[in-house]
């Protein structure tokens, strides 16, 4: 039988690092760092691993790529747009290419790819296996405008990307709301390589003229019109009246870090918020509010899963259990409550 041991990300929302055991292979499904400031996981027990596959490019699940000498120095399987947003160069020697859909062998094992929704390359992955297959999935959404979801393939056991606990807002309410909160000016966070271009469109959609930081504007142009884009600001020609979409999802790098320290401009963060962030204590002492914006799926995604017939476990990542009772209650005995399953 087949097994996945959830390194890290079971239990907490914390760095994503799974071990698949299957056929003799050994395989990681990404090798990410923690969001908080801290010890980094310690990956002692994992041994040596024949492949890494990294569902995409963000720090908590690709953030550990530095280490991957601890781990054997593998090959790591991502696709091209995930090579090129990478927190951490690692030699163009150990990456090998996947498509974003599709099939692919790893390590003499069979693969499928689709895309997952929630970061530009970003995909979840298929493996079959003795006990009719296995999913991961990473980070998804089904709600982006500019990043499509391929729907998952029949899988008896999954590694799902439950974040969000029980929370089941609709972007398109959330996009409201902050398109209201913005209006009179505020600077927008973002992670490199994810909502951004996303956060302009439907802010544009509600009547607002957004201004962007010169990242975001790159990425929007891999989607639109260069006459589409949005102008670009820096800590120069930034205004407290504009509304601007930029990197540093917690004012920690990028524009972000460069305006949280200037009189006037007003923060909306929609990121998970560490604790040790810049972010945390502007919110903590008004200048700063937190509004979501649905990068993960909602209660209801991961409810719907359970009308898959094939489906006999699930396994809730990125969450602690205890702040998402209805969705645990709901997955019922279909919810798996320990680090380790046979797959």
């Amino acid at each position: 039988m087949a097994r996945l041991t959830a390194i890290s990300g079971f239990g907490a929302k914390s760095a994503a690092i799974f071990l698949l055991e299957l056929h003799g292979r050994r395989v990681l499904f990404d090798l990410g760092c923690a969001l908080e400031a801290g010890p980094r996981p310690d990956l002692s027990a994992i041994g040596v691993v024949d492949a890494v596959l990294l569902s995409h490019a963000h720090i908590d699940h690709a953030g550990g790529l530095d280490r991957l000498d601890e781990v054997g120095a593998p090959l790591v399987y991502m696709t091209q747009r995930t090579a090129m947003a990478l927190p951490h160069a690692i030699s163009e020697t150990q990456i090998r290419r996947l498509p974003e859909r599709g099939h692919a062998q790893v390590a003499g094992l069979d693969l499928h790819v689709g895309r997952a929704g929630h970061a530009p390359g970003g995909i979840w992955f298929h493996l079959p296996t003795p006990a009719g297959g296995f999913v991961y999935s990473g980070d998804f959404s089904l709600e982006s405008r500019s990043l499509p979801f391929d729907p998952f393939p029949a899988a008896a056991s999954m590694v799902v990307d439950a974040s969000y606990g029980d929370r089941d807002d609709l972007l398109a309410t959330q996009a409201t709301r902050i398109a209201l909160a913005a209006a009179q000016g505020a600077v927008l966070p973002c992670p490199d390589a994810g909502r951004g271009p996303d956060m302009v469109m439907e802010l544009r959609a509600q009547g607002l003229d957004v201004h962007a930081c010169a990242r975001i504007v790159a990425e929007c142009a891999t989607i639109m019109p260069a006459r589409d884009l949005p102008p670009v600001v820096d800590m120069h020609t930034a205004h407290p009246r504009h509304v601007i979409v930029a990197t540093g999802p917690n004012a920690d790098h990028g524009l972000c870090a460069q305006l949280h320290t200037r009189e006037g401009f007003r923060f909306i963060f929609s990121s998970h918020v560490p604790e040790t962030s810049p972010a945390a204590a502007m919110i903590a002492t008004g200048r700063a509010k937190w509004m979501g914006w649905n990068v993960h799926p909602r209660a209801r995604d991961l409810i719907a899963l359970l009308d898959l017939p094939e489906l006999r476990q699930i396994m809730p990542a990125f969450v602690d259990p205890a702040t998402a009772p209805t969705l645990c209650r709901t997955l019922g005995p279909k919810c798996i409550t320990t680090p380790v399953m046979a797959v």
